[in-house]
């Protein structure tokens, strides 16, 4: 079931509306071309040495055998980077940040995860070079690892980094530690908050590692031509993104390198990061012609950046009628090897559901030994919210309040300043509340003993960024688009619908493509829900630097001025001559014979990219003989702005929510008592299947957002962020165990359930 509560009352010709996609066709065919799919004449295949120790020190890399092995090409180590031959006082301030994305790609001095990369081969074909890969010879000093974030904290944890110091708000720590950074905001008074309060609760949360689960992996070809200019095609979130790490890393001006973007099949945040480019350019560089280097899936479960495990520690204050009083948390994320968690995005997103007078939030970014975390969706909301909104359910069962009741007394809204300092534009939270409070669902009494049903509240703060925008007018009237961002979730149609609205034709008449960074302006990666947003505004730009040479054009045919024609929805005409007037397609026509071509262009870099909110309700059954949760029934809200394109809207909350429900329920890394993970395969990374799903109703909100002509909002992000705190809060109600470790697993709720028959 899928519904729609429209708050504007302006409908659109394009945007809003259901069309098939441009890529529809490639994809459904085979037709589509992935990073897989490229093969150049004469490339070569590569394979990736990777340590088999979570932390170990690299002693010597012997590769002469792999070198004479028949068929071998080329092979690769750290030595072979930049970095190697660069000294600190040739780099100054940039050496820690060099060495380490230079060491995350090819290990020089440590190994700091299991599957980080040592070495690299390139030949004939896989087999060989998986067989050559056999025969380099690595000498490791094994290392004691740390892998729980809780652990790497404490005083005389065993370093992941022997240099790396504490920034703690600005100041350096005297000694190293696991703790890269410490960041806090906070708001009035809080123990004048909590000293208010009728009821303060203080609990602590846990989550694990979780990975995003896309189906292709990680995948590139390089070839580093004779005159040194570097071409790269691969899969990826942001083809800008790819040519600065591979820049950064190789040293090169990024006009040396073009990237070419592929169809990608799945990204989630997890393909922003760069992994094998570099290492299959140093390859191609060194035999001479094209190298192509692919994952494999358990590659991508030990070496790709998974979600970050987490602690928190939660409090909030209430007064008897619910209202808050004073909230306060502390969030440490594991960053993997390498700073760089999402605790600051965790920080900003855990209260921004709620109109707070009194709050304190502190974020810690703790390295330890597993792979560098990368973005998952709204990167560090989840986790924060599955805290807050844990406790927000328990102070509601303490107070016998209705759970959606207490939020919209608390909730967030236009002129709402957040605990880090912004100040909310008009925003639809409590919008999507009222929704969920007047839906069947949440007024339908659930059937069965062992039901429970369960809400929760999430945020996003969305993005802008850099977006480029080319377009073209052919002389048949269709409009060729131009664009850098990278089509994961549907993009190609959004932003040509955008397009079409804007000038006033058919969306078939607008032929989009995604193109390469020669080919365009920067442009920012796809991610952070940005896309249908910022390149929507400058395609919206861009169409109207078209309109304006239409006018123009047809001024010049017309001989009349400019301010005599104006363009209203693709019509041009003279607005005091009605004979005068030219729909689009028939002044595209006069275009070769009147001036030549018409294009347009836009580069842009919006603020106003307004914030996300979704609210979900889920009704779950557990058997209380094995601890199993079914996930009976779902319905995600979520405040879209404007749909551009509804499907594709319901798409982006319908597989937040499933996402949400794996890693509430079975998804995590496990990790052995050396730091190894045991688990690096579908068949043991227990994601959902259809068999473990319900169907996810949807229920889109629109408020427009004021600072996008029609209104769009992001939509990516927060569809992710409720859902576990919601199970947990089904599963309680459900068996009067609290869960407060993620995944709640059958065997943690088993574990609940004789523990409280053990105190009874």
């Amino acid at each position: 079931m899928t519904s729609n509560q429209v708050l504007s009352d302006v409908e659109y010709n394009v945007v809003g509306k259901r069309p098939v996609r441009p890529d529809g066709v490639d994809k459904v065919t085979g037709r589509a071309r992935y990073g897989a799919d490229t093969n150049l004449t004469g490339t070569l295949h590569a394979r990736v040495l990777r340590s088999p120790y979570p932390h170990a020190r690299i002693k010597s890399i012997d590769t002469a055998k792999a070198e004479a092995f028949p068929g071998v090409k080329a092979v690769v180590t750290a030595k072979d980077l930049p970095f190697a031959s660069m000294s600190k006082e040739e780099l100054g301030d940039g050496y820690t940040a060099l060495k380490y994305a230079s060491d995350h790609m090819l290990a020089s001095d440590k190994a700091l995860f299991k599957g980080h990369p040592v070495a690299a081969v390139a030949a004939v074909n896989a087999h060989v070079a998986e067989q050559a890969m056999a025969l380099i010879q690595v000498d490791y000093e094994e290392l004691q690892s740390i892998v729980d974030v809780r652990e790497a904290m404490k005083d005389g944890s065993p370093l992941v980094h022997e240099d790396l110091h504490t920034n703690d708000m600005g100041e350096m720590s005297e000694k190293p530690s696991n703790i890269a950074a410490h960041m806090s905001y906070a708001v009035g008074d809080t123990e004048k908050g909590f000293a208010e309060a009728d009821l303060v609760l203080e609990r602590e949360y846990t989550t694990s590692t979780v990975h995003q689960g896309y189906i292709e992996p990680h995948n590139s070809t390089a070839f580093w031509n004779s005159d040194g200019q570097l071409n790269i095609w691969t899969s990826t979130q942001g083809s800008f993104a790819v040519r600065a790490a591979v820049a950064n890393v190789l040293q090169l001006p990024v006009s040396q390198i073009k990237v070419t973007p592929m169809e990608i099949g799945g990204g989630f945040g997890g393909k922003i990061t760069a992994y094998l480019d570099a290492i299959t350019a140093v390859l191609s560089k060194k035999a001479g012609v094209p190298v192509k280097n692919l994952m494999t899936r358990t590659e991508v479960f030990e070496a790709s950046g998974p979600a970050p495990a987490s602690w928190m520690r939660v409090k909030i204050g209430v007064k008897n009628n619910g209202r808050m009083t004073a909230v306060e948390t502390d969030i440490a994320m594991d960053a993997g090897a390498y700073p760089g968690s999402p605790a600051m995005q965790a920080i900003v997103c855990a209260f921004a559901c709620y109109d707070v007078e009194n709050g304190k939030v502190d974020g810690y970014d703790v390295v330890v030994n597993k792979p560098k975390t990368a973005a998952y969706r709204a990167p560090g909301s989840p986790q924060a919210a599955f805290g807050v909104e844990s406790l927000i359910d328990e102070i509601c069962e303490q107070l016998k309040l209705d759970p959606i009741e207490f939020r919209l007394l608390n909730a967030a809204k236009e002129g709402t300043r957040r605990i880090e300092g912004l100040v909310a534009r008009r925003i639809g939270l409590v919008e999507c509340l009222e929704a969920a409070k007047n839906h069947e669902h949440y007024k339908t009494k659930q059937n069965g003993k062992n039901a429970g049903r369960g809400v929760a509240c999430g945020y996003w703060p969305n993005r802008g960024f850099q977006s480029s925008v080319a377009m073209t007018v052919q002389f048949d009237g269709t409009v060729t688009l131009l664009m850098g961002s990278v089509d994961i979730g549907g993009t190609r149609a959004s932003i040509a619908q955008q397009t079409a609205e804007t000038l006033g034709i058919a969306y078939e008449d607008v032929r989009p493509t995604v193109v390469d960074t020669d080919s365009i302006g920067y442009t920012f990666i796809t991610g952070g829900s940005r896309t249908s947003f910022a390149t929507g505004l400058a395609a919206i730009d861009a169409a109207e630097d078209v309109k304006a040479q239409m006018v123009s054009r047809a001024a010049k045919i017309w001989d009349t001025d400019e301010d005599n024609v104006e363009f209203v929805n693709g019509i041009i005409s003279h607005k005091s001559d009605e004979e005068l007037k030219f729909n689009f397609k028939d002044l595209a026509r006069q275009l070769a014979t009147t001036g030549g071509t018409i294009s347009g262009r836009s580069n842009v870099d919006p603020t106003g990219e307004g914030n996300g909110y979704a609210v979900h309700l889920v009704d779950v059954e557990v058997d209380p003989d094995t601890g199993k949760t079914d996930v009976t029934r779902y319905t995600t809200i979520q405040d879209a702005g404007k749909a551009v394109h509804p499907s594709y809207v319901e798409g982006q909350m319908q597989g937040g929510a499933v996402q949400g429900i794996g890693w509430a329920l079975n998804e995590e890394y496990f990790f052995d008592q050396d730091g190894k993970m045991m688990n690096p395969t579908f068949l043991d990374y227990r994601m959902p299947t259809t068999l473990d799903l319900p169907m996810i109703d949807t229920v889109i909100v629109e408020v427009p957002n004021p600072g996008h002509p029609y209104g769009v909002r992001g939509v990516g992000e927060a569809a992710i962020v409720p859902p576990m705190a919601a199970i947990g809060n089904a599963i309680h109600e459900a068996t009067g165990h609290r869960m407060r470790s993620l995944p709640m697993t059958p065997g943690k709720i088993l574990e609940a359930q004789w523990e409280n028959g053990k105190s009874s």
